[in-house]
């Protein structure tokens, strides 16, 4: 039997050879579509009372800065962010069990009244957050630390989808779901994209990513209940292995 062939859609820098690694030891044949490049701002977070991340991203930009949070508190949206702060030095005082903006706005309604909260992220935040703690009655700030930008080589992935070539896909953000469709959209073949993945186990890695892939007209197969790349591409190969032995 051949191995199945499924395609990942991380950044381009160190997150889509550790994507390509890890497929490859799950027994994968990997096709490797970096759909995002990171882009630093230059700014930096601004003093406040608490301190909110929302990615592993983000976290490294400020670090490279040589931010420090004082006295703060600081909030981390997901185990990964959180594991990067604290892979940095820098003490995670709040982890929302729910691992979305809503449920860091649930974490911290009850003791942010008044307080300064500066959310140290990237150009493409939802407003979920910026609303929530406002509602809370506290003075939000917002620094965009960086952008996600297209990669020229970007493509592949679609190519292979429209030809009918791909057993899985791995959806790491909303935003490498908007770019996958835009490719999609410049070759005319919408179309002919969504024929090609009938067969294919699409994988969402949280509930924003999926609920992109549905806006565009797709059905997702697999959403883990951790925000986390490794349970999501062990999920999506198993069912791509239980669909293949069916057939």
């Amino acid at each position: 039997m051949s191995k199945p062939t499924v395609a990942v859609l991380r950044p381009d820098d160190n997150r889509i050879d550790e994507a390509v690694e890890y497929l490859r030891s799950r027994g994968v044949s990997p096709v490797a579509d970096p759909m995002l490049s990171v882009r630093p701002t230059g700014a930096m977070p601004a003093a406040a009372d608490y301190y909110v991340f929302t990615s592993r991203t983000g976290v490294q930009i400020a670090v490279d800065q040589d931010w420090q949070p004082g006295r703060a508190t600081v909030c981390a949206v997901g185990q990964q962010t959180a594991s990067a702060l604290r892979d940095s030095g820098v003490a995670v005082d709040v982890v929302p069990s729910t691992f979305t903006s809503a449920g860091l706005v649930d974490e911290l309604a009850t003791e942010i009244s008044g307080a300064t909260v500066e959310i140290a992220r990237s150009a493409h935040g939802s407003k979920v957050l910026i609303h929530g703690l406002e509602s809370a009655s506290a003075d939000v700030h917002e620094t965009q630390l960086y952008r996600l930008g297209r990669p020229e080589t970007a493509g592949r992935s679609v190519s292979l989808a429209i030809d009918g070539q791909l057993d899985g896909i791995l959806f790491t953000s909303p935003r490498t779901v908007d770019h996958f469709f835009e490719i999609a959209t410049e070759q005319a073949d919408v179309t002919g994209l969504k024929r090609g993945l009938e067969e294919a186990v699409i994988g969402a890695i949280g509930a924003p990513t999926a609920r992109a892939i549905r806006a565009n007209g797709l059905e997702v197969d697999i959403t883990p209940e951790a925000v986390d790349f490794e349970q999501l591409a062990d999920l999506t190969i198993q069912e791509v292995r239980n669909g293949a032995s069916t057939r």
